[in-house]
């Protein structure tokens, strides 16, 4: 095994994965690890150096990408040939091309971008490995003819109870029997919003910026997508009056905590006169929020405000237990969320019944609670990072959050430069996410969403130096 010594601070080195790459691709270019030589197996490698089993797996599948290393089945990792090496170097590293297909669903199987400041998930090391493993050899005890047959169209009752709960302690009691629907990720959520509630032609309110999975999913849907602009506290509410008296909207679509891709948290009073507004003229209003678990307490909760008479309430997992596991979910008054569950079973059966228990068992023995504290630490440490360096550069930030997963900032650029800007980082292996991908109709903007976590390597800010004020 190679000699290794990992920097555990979060705050100033470069990711673990990244070290770990380095460390095994200087060992191989000096061929201190020779042509064949085999890997520490994953497991090991973890035990020997403390690691999460999911942090070396990615590590080795970058160097796999890189054609540093072979796998294969029953053998494990072994260094590449000198010459499948000298190939693959050969054949240099061609960066993706910045379009709607490798964003949304490419990105999530390229591995080999380098520095991932435009991502939207947590490190594989900030997983809760431990929990994880202890709730999958729990399901892994329950009797096979349990788990044979399609599921419940609501999901599984366990986990819509350990959701009520959740809600409960945020202010918005439910039944979990009637109130509660199972999805498979809050994307999924959305899409089955959209499909029950509403018809090609009719017209929509989104945040601009906002999410950008919402973006496609209207549009997919043949919507007329109007944007207002979101704001530190909430939204524009008299731009948002004005579309509303002028183009009769049916839903306005909304990230109420840890907004995606600001960073920024509604405030009490933008939500009370959102509220007001959407009653007055018959909106629906969608809240998305997948954050709330990493959000500091108090923030409003609309469902709990309204009462689910016009609130349709989205939340999910992907950012406190793992994105890996497609599990989100649907709160809605009981003649809605039954038209809700109709879709669902129409367009793609029930969810996953064995996703759901595992989701379950981690909410209720896997220690979640202790686990959703440690990501908050993590994620404020690398907040305050991340608006040093931002500062030191001059640049603007929109909003300065101290949680959640992302910051928005603008460069010192015109917003037609902004593709331009991306393609040269991408060029460098660095992904970026320009404010463009987060706006209805791709409108161009100068401002970039960045992945806290993702944002801490030198080389992104040596980058970002060329653009700043």
């Amino acid at each position: 095994m190679i000699e290794l010594t990992l920097e555990r601070d979060r705050a100033q080195a470069p990711t673990l994965v990244e070290q770990i790459v380095r460390a095994f691709s200087q060992a191989i270019e000096e061929q201190t690890l020779r042509a064949g030589a085999l890997l520490p197996s994953v497991r090991r490698f973890a035990q020997a150096q403390q690691l999460s089993t999911f942090t070396v797996t990615e590590a080795y599948g970058r160097l796999v990408s890189m054609g540093l290393v072979v796998a294969r089945r029953g053998s494990g990792y072994r260094v590449a040939a000198r010459g499948q090496t000298e190939r693959a170097r050969a054949v240099e590293w061609q960066p993706p091309s910045l379009t709607a297909t490798w964003l949304l669903s490419d990105v999530f199987a390229d591995h080999s971008v380098p520095i991932k400041a435009g991502c939207g998930w947590l490190p594989n090391e900030w997983i809760n490995e431990s929990g994880l493993h202890h709730a999958l050899r729990a399901v892994s005890r329950v009797p096979a003819a349990r788990m044979a047959d399609y599921g419940h169209p609501y999901g599984f009752a366990p986990l819509r109870e350990r959701i009520a709960e959740q809600l409960d302690r945020h202010g918005l009691p439910v039944d979990a029997a009637s109130n509660v629907l199972l999805t498979a990720g809050a994307t999924q959520a959305l899409d089955l919003i959209v499909r029950t509630l509403l018809r090609a032609g009719d017209a929509v309110v989104v945040e601009d910026p906002g999410y950008c999975n919402l973006l496609q999913i209207l549009t997919l849907a043949g919507l007329t997508v109007l944007g207002v602009p979101r704001t530190a506290a909430g939204i524009d509410t008299e731009i948002f009056e004005r579309l509303v008296l002028e183009h009769r909207p049916k839903a306005v679509f909304l990230n109420t905590t840890l907004q995606n891709p600001t960073g920024a948290t509604f405030g009490m009073a933008s939500a009370f006169r959102l509220l007001q507004i959407a009653e007055r003229h018959g909106l629906w209003v969608v809240e998305d929020d997948v954050n709330r678990e990493l959000a500091p307490p108090g923030a409003p909760l609309l469902a709990a405000m309204e009462g689910l008479n016009r609130v349709v309430y989205v939340g999910g997992f992907a950012k406190t237990i793992t994105p890996a596991l497609r599990c989100g979910y649907v709160v809605a008054e009981r003649d809605v969320l039954r038209e809700l569950a109709r879709t669902k079973m129409a367009v793609g059966l029930t969810s996953s019944a064995t996703t759901e228990r595992i989701v379950e068992k981690v909410l209720t023995e896997g220690r979640y609670a202790r686990h959703v504290e440690f990501v908050g630490e993590k994620l404020k440490e690398a907040h305050a990072l991340v608006e040093e360096r931002m500062d030191s550069l001059g640049l603007e930030l929109f909003h300065r959050p101290r949680a959640g997963l992302f910051v928005w900032a603008r460069l010192a650029i015109e917003p037609q430069q902004a593709g331009e800007v991306a393609t040269r980082a991408l060029a460098d292996g660095i992904w970026l996410a320009p404010g463009s991908y987060f706006r209805p109709g791709d409108a161009a903007s100068e401002w970039f969403r960045f992945n806290v976590p993702y944002s801490a390597d030198d080389a992104l800010w040596g980058f970002l130096g060329k653009w700043a004020g």
